[in-house]
């Protein structure tokens, strides 16, 4: 078998029904029942009915995309697939990927990534933050040209812009006030950037601005018994694999104000081994940046049946 990791992806994956391809799986529906019973509501009818709308809820799209990667996970452990030699998850998918090596349990990470999503949308009102996606320029300007805008805001420390989300080579994603972002996008476009694109998100997710989430999570983090990794996690703050239950606290508290440097945690996959890389939950966009990334590396995703032969065959 070829030498693959897994990988979990984050909010913007979500859809209406996006389990019900599965049709009735055992594991699929265990999972529902688990993460329902944690969370006090039916999260099974909330992804199958939606709506889109309800679905894209900061505090709902944590939760059942979190379960969502988990799902998958767990039919490919019944359907017989072997276990990769490591795991990541981008963003919110790093609490997939922690599942999925027994540090957590789904009843534990339910609520947890609930809070988490409600204590991001409460550090900055709704509309004063934003993000945005630069396509076309070097990570390196992109972060230059952040700190001038965030220079010129004088002493005003929530006049910020960030580079917050580091997805491929060529696509930043930046995050702070709306004003600062915006400033910055027009900069960057100036600087030779060849899009840049408003997010719709609720807020500005991984940047300095969510320290007072951070602080609700580690007090979260603080009452729960986490476990060794059972296989390595590669987390996103520090690009690094942590063994001890403290410091896997530490990095997950640290990811929510700290940027996504998902460009290095599929470089460090592949310098551990990895010559396949498998998204497992909704979607397929982590898969397309595998290839971005690293042209010699193998991206495939797993979220339905289909893609579950087709990856069993693919890793055989």
């Amino acid at each position: 078998m070829n030498s693959f990791a897994f990988v979990f992806p984050g909010q913007g994956s979500q859809a209406v029904g996006m389990l019900d391809a599965w049709g009735g799986h055992p594991a699929v529906v265990a999972t529902l029942a688990e993460a329902s019973e944690a969370l006090s509501e039916d999260i099974g009818r909330l992804i199958h009915d939606g709506p889109k709308e309800t679905l894209a809820l900061t505090t709902n799209t944590q939760p059942v995309m979190l379960v969502a990667g988990v799902a998958a996970w767990r039919v490919w452990c019944a359907e017989g697939g072997a276990l990769p030699m490591a795991l990541a998850g981008h963003s919110l998918g790093e609490y997939s990927a922690l599942v999925a090596a027994g540090v957590l349990t789904l009843a534990q990470a339910a609520p947890l990534v609930r809070l988490r999503a409600a204590a991001m949308q409460e550090a900055v009102p709704v509309g004063t933050g934003a993000m945005a996606a630069i396509l076309g320029l070097d990570a390196t300007k992109v972060i230059a040209v952040c700190a001038e805008v965030t220079g010129a805001g004088g002493q005003n420390e929530q006049e910020i812009v960030e580079a917050v989300n580091f997805n491929d080579p060529s696509q930043t994603v930046i995050a702070g006030s709306k004003a600062a972002v915006e400033r910055a996008c027009e900069a960057l476009k100036a600087a030779g950037a060849k899009r840049a694109l408003p997010l719709p998100v609720s807020a500005p997710f991984h940047s300095s601005l969510m320290r007072p989430a951070a602080e609700a999570l580690r007090e979260a983090l603080g009452t729960l018994a986490l476990a060794p990794p059972q296989i390595p996690v590669v987390n996103n703050v520090d690009v690094a694999v942590q063994s001890e239950p403290e410091a896997i606290r530490d990095a997950l508290v640290r990811q929510a104000f700290g940027p996504v440097r998902w460009v290095e945690c599929v470089q460090q996959l592949r310098t551990m081994g990895a010559t396949h890389i498998v998204e497992c939950g909704p979607g397929k966009v982590l898969a397309g940046l595998v290839r971005r990334i690293d042209p010699e590396l193998v991206g495939a995703a797993l979220f339905d049946p289909a893609s579950l032969t087709q990856v069993q065959e693919l890793l055989a």
